[in-house]
Parts: structure tokens; C-alpha cells; sequence
């Protein structure tokens, strides 16, 4: 084992718990804390593993400090409520397998588990680190710390191919934190391809939806899945390896390639860093998903006296595929809802611009924005190296009519309204449900864009129903 001093900084009223209870002589901060305190990273949930002790000792030491939630005593798992937030507090445990799924494991607790065994039954090496808060030192019994500074993701033990799902975290964790797998991991992944099956669908979706929130460098992985053949699970993304495009405008390689570049761009755009966990995601996803279309669309065309390959409305075709791949992985209705009509419109900059079209657009996309289908498109364009990225003339040109119109952060609401009829003696039922269609058509095209100019139009109909 790899002993050396380090600090965590811990809440004070966590610190004073673990220092001052006897019962938590051999308690270790685990997982997750640890490898982000390593990385520089904030570090939002402390997990502490105790041993030497039973369920019902530790749930007794822990309630003078606070309240205590046995919500997790089928994993072994107290919740402690402290000035500082809750903790979870766990003890050791021995999982053996059963039976086919995620939960096909029986578990059984042992205080006299040794803290290198219990490492052994976590994920990868760089979340098999400890702290012991008492010594101030880093426990590392599997090299996870070399593999952290490397960047290197490595399974901790054979343990690993008893849970497939390790394999999506695997995913996320590359994205998350830009990592590479070793090749015995790759190969171990590979061997459990068929166990995917197995996996419940919220587990599936949780993964990817922190690929999707929280990945720096989300290449990593798509990649890693790539590598492992486990993207052959997810078809709409493993069919876009080896969709050619044209070199002129794609220099960087197939549609998979691309799309690596483009999910690395977005996650550097500022916007996308400083959205709500949700919009992340909703944007990752449909940068992921916008050119599944190409892998339908793509051939071989003679235009200009050269041959050229093309991809002729693939952002339509995308809208089905991306939906499919979205209800494969769990991502919920709402969700779905943003992301498809960011895909199927993510060339709506090449359009002819008018004020006409761009109001169409934003209804189009709702209950998504132009705002954040700019940022789609900006990321696209960054996913061509070595071509340049950042926003084009045209996109450009497309933020600004947008912002003239008022319409980048939402769609154009109807200005005249069914009490505006009613005040005028209009009769209500279906003639005036189709008369406020009519106007409502009739203020997108623009013949007028104020309530005056909306009863002037009125008025050209002829008298109330």
C-alpha cells in the first residue's frame, strides 16, 4: 500500500464527529471526495466507510450529533444530518453474485473487512483512494493516484465484470475528468458486452446523464464506449463510424469523429458551463445527436464537375433517429422535447434570413430557444479542426435578427387574444378558435405587430360573428 500525507479539508462539524467518536477510530473517507480533493476539484459529498463496527453501533454513535436516516440498511448505509449537510456513513461490505441484473447480488456485512479488500470491490483504481482524516495521510492500495495523474482509468479488480452498469460509469468518468482506459480495462469491458442487457433502464439514463452534464471533455467518452464496443448498444451513435464526409468542409474525419470534436466544443463554451443542469444536458444531447441523420443520407455526388459527398436533409432525418436514441437511454419526455427540434434544425443559419423566417423558426423550436440552437450551431462549426471555429458570418446574422425581434430567449406569443374578440362581440366556439389561428398566422407573416395593427387586420375581415 502507498501511504503519504495529505490533506482533505473537511466540514468542521464532520471533522469533529469523526475525531471525537470512538466508534469511528476506523473511518476513511472514500470514493468520490477523495479523487476530486486530489484533482483540485470542489468536493460536494463526503462518503465515509467505517469498520470494525455493526449497523446498529454505528447508527448509535452517530445519533447524539444529529439525525440519522437508516434509509440504506439493505447497503449498509447511514445518513447523518449535520450543521454542514448530510454524510453518508457506511459500513464494509461482501457482495456475491446471485443472478442475472444490477441487483442480482447478495450482500452481507463484515466489520472485520480490511480497508484494502473493501477498496478492491470498488470501480476503478482513481475511486479506490481513501483518507484517513485522523493521520492526515492518502491510502492508496491500487495505484488509483498514479492513474489519476496519468489520466488513466483502470478497473480495481476482477470484481469489476460482476456489474456491467461499471461500464457506463466508466463512460461518464472519462468525459468527466478526460480519461483514457488501460487496455486490460478495454478488453474486460469488451468481454461483458453481452451483460447489457442486464441493466435497468434508469441506471442507463443516469450515466448518460452525467456524460452529459457534467463531462469537460465528453470525447473521452464516446470514445471509450468506442473502444470497449459498447456503443453497438446505442446503434443511431455507432453507425455514424466511418460515414465519410467531404474534406473540404470536413477535414477532421467520419460523422463519429465530428461529433467527438463538436460535444468537445460545446462543452467549452461558457454558456453551456453556466446553464442549469438541465439545459446542459439537453444541449449536450442534441449535440450528440445532430448529424445521426448523415449515417441515412450520406452519398456521393457529382456537383460543380467534382465529386463530392453529401448529406441532403439529414437534419430531418435526425429528428426520429434522435428521438429513438433518446427513449433507448431513459431521457425523459421533457427532456426529448428540447432536443429534437435543436437537431432537426441545427442548419437553419444557411437559410435565407427575413424577420418572417425567423419567427417561424423560434416556434419551430419551441419549447426550446434560438438562443440555445446558437449554441449548437457554434459548437458544430468548432467540431472541424483544423478548420477554424467560432461563430460564423452567418450565425451571427441569425443571433442579430433574433435579438432585433426579441425572439432569442423565446418564441412570439399571439397578440391578439380571445378577450380582445369577446370585448368586441365576437361569439365564442370554433369560428373564433380559427379566427385567432388565422390572426395568429397572419402576425407571423407580418402584417402586423401590435395590438393596434392587430384590430386594424380585425377590422379588415368584416363584423364579429
Amino acid at each position: 500500500m502507498n501511504a503519504r500525507p495529505f490533506s482533505l479539508p473537511l466540514p468542521a462539524s464532520l471533522e469533529r464527529v469523526l475525531r471525537r467518536t470512538p466508534a469511528l477510530r476506523q473511518s476513511y473517507l472514500v470514493g468520490g471526495c477523495v479523487r476530486d480533493a486530489l484533482l483540485g476539484l470542489p468536493v460536494k459529498d463526503y462518503d465515509v466507510e467505517v469498520f470494525g463496527v455493526d449497523y446498529e453501533t454505528l447508527q448509535r454513535a452517530l445519533a447524539p450529533y444529529g439525525r440519522t436516516d437508516l434509509v440504506g440498511r439493505s447497503f449498509g448505509v447511514v445518513k447523518l444530518t449535520l450543521p454542514d449537510g448530510v454524510h453518508d456513513f457506511s459500513i464494509p461490505r461482501r457482495d456475491r453474485k446471485t443472478g442475472p441484473g444490477h441487483r442480482g447480488f447478495t450482500t452481507t456485512f463484515d466489520p472485520g473487512i480490511a480497508p484494502a479488500e473493501a477498496a478492491a470491490r470498488r470501480d476503478f483504481t482513481l475511486n479506490a483512494l481513501m483518507y484517513d482524516p485522523r493521520e492526515g495521510c492518502l491510502l492508496d492500495y491500487y495505484g488509483g493516484q498514479a492513474d489519476l495523474e496519468a489520466r488513466v482509468l483502470r478497473h480495481t479488480s476482477d470484481a469489476f465484470g460482476e456489474d456491467p452498469l461499471r461500464v457506463l460509469r466508466g463512460m461518464q468518468l472519462a468525459g468527466r475528468f478526460g480519461l483514457t482506459a488501460a487496455p486490460e480495462t478495454v478488453a474486460l469491458c469488451r468481454a461483458i458486452r453481452e451483460d447489457f442487457a442486464e441493466l435497468p433502464a434508469d441506471r442507463v439514463r443516469g450515466e448518460w446523464w452525467k456524460w452529459a452534464a457534467l463531462s469537460t471533455q465528453p470525447s473521452r467518452g464516446l470514445q471509450f464506449l468506442a473502444a470497449t464496443d459498447w456503443s453497438s448498444h446505442f446503434p443511431e451513435l455507432h453507425a455514424l463510424m466511418g460515414v465519410p464526409q467531404d474534406d473540404e468542409w470536413h477535414p477532421e474525419g467520419d460523422v463519429f469523429t465530428h461529433t467527438c470534436h463538436c460535444c468537445d466544443a460545446m462543452a467549452r463554451l461558457p454558456a453551456w458551463q453556466g446553464a442549469d443542469e438541465e439545459s446542459r444536458v439537453v444541449l449536450m444531447l442534441a449535440t450528440l445527436a445532430h448529424d445521426f441523420g448523415k449515417a441515412q443520407t450520406t452519398r456521393a455526388e457529382e456537383r460543380e464537375g467534382r465529386w463530392r459527398i453529401v448529406s441532403p436533409g439529414h437534419e430531418e432525418a435526425g429528428g426520429p433517429l434522435a428521438e429513438r436514441f433518446l427513449g433507448r437511454v431513459g431521457v425523459p419526455v421533457a427532456v426529448r422535447e428540447r432536443v429534437v427540434p435543436l437537431v432537426t434544425n441545427h442548419l437553419a443559419h444557411l437559410q435565407m434570413l427575413s424577420p418572417r423566417g425567423v419567427r417561424r423558426l423560434a416556434r419551430r423550436l419551441e419549447p426550446e430557444t434560438i438562443e440555445r440552437l446558437c449554441l449548437v450551431i457554434e459548437a458544430d462549426q468548432g467540431g472541424r479542426p483544423p478548420r477554424p471555429g467560432g461563430p460564423t458570418p452567418e450565425l451571427e446574422a441569425l443571433r442579430a435578427l433574433a435579438a432585433q425581434l426579441e425572439l432569442e430567449k423565446a418564441a412570439p406569443q399571439p397578440i391578439l387574444k380571445g378577450r380582445h374578440l369577446l370585448e368586441l362581440g365576437y361569439a365564442p366556439g370554433r369560428a373564433m378558435g380559427a379566427l385567432l389561428e388565422e390572426a395568429f398566422e397572419a402576425q407571423i407573416e407580418g402584417q402586423f405587430s401590435d395590438l393596434e395593427g392587430a384590430l386594424k387586420w380585425l377590422k379588415g375581415k368584416g363584423p364579429s360573428g
